[in-house]
C-alpha cells in the first residue's frame, strides 16, 4: 500500500543551487500534517525556475516507504 505527504516549500534559486553544487543532498520540510520528511533534493529540480522553487506538493511513496513520484498541485 502506497502513501502521499503533501507540504509547501519555497527555496530562491540560489538556495537550490547549494545542493546542486554539492553543499547538501537532501531537503527537509514540515509536512502540512506536521510531520517532518527528508528526501534527495533532486527529486525538485524539474521544478526549479529562474524564481527558485515554490510551491504545495505531493511526495509519494511505495509500501516500503520509498519515494515514488512527485507531484506540484499549486
Amino acid at each position: 500500500m502506497s502513501h502521499s505527504i503533501q507540504f509547501s516549500i519555497k527555496l530562491s534559486y540560489e538556495q537550490y543551487l547549494d545542493f546542486y553544487k554539492g553543499y547538501a543532498d537532501s531537503v527537509l520540510v514540515r509536512a502540512n500534517d506536521g510531520r517532518k520528511i527528508q528526501f534527495p533534493a533532486e527529486i525538485l529540480k524539474p521544478y526549479l525556475t529562474p524564481q527558485g522553487i515554490n510551491g504545495v506538493f505531493i511526495i509519494h511513496f511505495d509500501n516500503r516507504n520509498k519515494y515514488k513520484s512527485l507531484q506540484k498541485i499549486a
